[in-house]
């Protein structure tokens, strides 16, 4: 009985593990520290998995945890964090959303980063994939760390707005 619940735990975290993710990097947008609270999460679900109803969806529940993993990581790191709690609270409410939405998010954010202009497209690289800091993209493409972060702040809010339109259209 004990094995049949660990690989059905253990399906479960593979099959919604990149759903998980995608939420955490709503309120956490470094890729690590992302990842960190992931490690987290899939210790305290499995600490609390003999409460999980199998007849019920494993995502809310598990979003459950993420949230509390989330919160507990802004305090940790409210000094080096962009965001406060309740900030991140505002937009972990704002994307509580089933799963199908977030995968027709992530479907949108694709279309819509294949829109912006090439420097826009190297600096979300750099950024996102890449990992690199503010600092290593002033270097990198020659503008100042001022210039990089205004530049995030308006790739963001057209990426936002373009997949929110999108979201709408498709509704």
């Amino acid at each position: 009985m004990e094995n049949s619940r660990h690989d059905e735990f253990t399906r479960l975290l593979i099959q919604h593990e990149p759903e998980l993710i995608r939420y955490i990097m709503v309120a956490v947008p470094n890729r690590t520290d992302a990842r960190d609270i992931m490690q987290e999460c899939s210790v305290s679900l499995w600490n609390k998995f003999a409460t999980f109803d199998s007849n019920r969806s494993f995502v809310p529940w598990a979003l459950g945890f993420v949230r509390i993993e989330i919160r507990r990581f802004l305090r940790k790191s409210a000094r080096r964090s962009q965001l406060t709690e309740r900030a991140a609270s505002l937009l972990l409410e704002e994307h509580d959303m089933t799963g199908n939405d977030l995968d027709a998010r992530h479907l949108h954010l694709q279309t819509c980063v294949s829109q912006l202009s090439e420097r826009q497209k190297q600096v979300v690289d750099g950024y996102y994939r890449m990992e690199q800091s503010v600092d290593e993209l002033s270097q990198r493409t020659g503008q100042t760390v001022e210039a990089i972060y205004k530049s995030l702040q308006r790739i963001r809010r057209v990426l936002h707005d373009c997949i929110n339109s999108r979201m709408r259209t498709a509704e």
